[in-house]
C-alpha cells in the first residue's frame, strides 16, 4: 500500500498535464466553446497568455493522441528526475519557449498543440540522464537515439510547407537544453 501511495505522486504533473490538454480538447472539438480559438496563437500578434494556452490546445485527434502519448512517456522520464513540479515547469518553459521563437521568426498562421513542449521534454529526459555510469550511459543511448533522430528530421523539414511547425518543434528542443543548463546551474550553486 504505501508504495502505491508513493507511485501515485510520481505522476501527478503528467497527470495535470494529460487532463488540462484533454479537457482543452473536449471543450474545444466536443462542446465547440468558441472562446476556445481565444486561446490559440496567431503568429501575427498574439497576447501574452495564448503563448501558454496554445500548448493546450489541438487541431484533431490525431494531433492531441500524438502529443498525449509523448507527453506520458517522456513527461514521466522527466518527473522522476525533477518531480511533479519541475515536469510541469519543463513542460510550460519549453512549450513557451517554442513559442516565442516561433512567433519571432514566423508572422503567418496559428500554433496549437504542445509539440513544441514534448520537444523539449524528449532533450530534457535525456540530458537529465547523463551520467559517468552504465545504466545512465545506456538509458542515454538508448534514449539519446530516438531523439536526436526526431530533432534531425525536424531540422530538415525546417521551411516545408505542410501544415507543421516544424520550427516549434527545433525551438522546444533547444528550450529544453537551456532548460537542464539553467537547472544544472541552479544544481550546482551557480545560479
Amino acid at each position: 500500500m504505501a508504495g502505491e501511495k508513493a507511485t501515485a505522486s510520481v505522476d501527478d504533473g503528467v497527470f495535470a498535464l494529460l487532463v488540462l490538454s484533454l479537457a482543452g480538447y473536449v471543450c474545444d472539438h466536443v462542446f465547440h466553446l468558441p472562446a476556445m480559438q481565444n486561446l490559440y496563437l496567431p503568429l501575427d500578434g498574439g497576447q501574452w497568455f495564448q503563448y501558454a494556452t496554445a500548448l493546450f490546445c489541438h487541431g484533431d485527434w490525431e494531433h492531441l493522441s500524438g502529443n498525449l502519448f509523448f507527453l506520458f512517456l517522456f513527461g514521466r522520464l522527466v518527473e522522476e528526475r525533477i518531480g511533479s513540479a519541475g515536469v510541469v515547469l519543463a513542460f510550460l518553459g519549453c512549450g513557451l519557449g517554442a513559442n516565442v521563437i516561433s512567433a519571432w521568426m514566423l508572422h503567418e498562421g496559428t500554433l496549437i498543440g504542445a509539440s513544441g513542449a514534448v520537444f523539449g521534454l524528449f532533450i530534457v529526459s535525456v540530458l537529465l540522464r547523463v551520467r559517468l555510469e552504465w545504466r545512465r550511459l545506456l538509458e542515454v543511448l538508448i534514449l539519446g537515439q530516438f531523439v536526436v533522430s526526431q530533432v534531425m528530421d525536424e531540422t530538415e523539414r525546417l521551411g516545408a510547407q505542410d501544415g507543421v511547425s516544424h520550427l516549434t518543434h527545433v525551438g522546444g528542443a533547444i528550450t529544453g537544453a537551456v532548460f537542464v543548463a539553467a537547472i544544472s546551474r541552479v544544481a550546482n550553486g551557480r545560479g
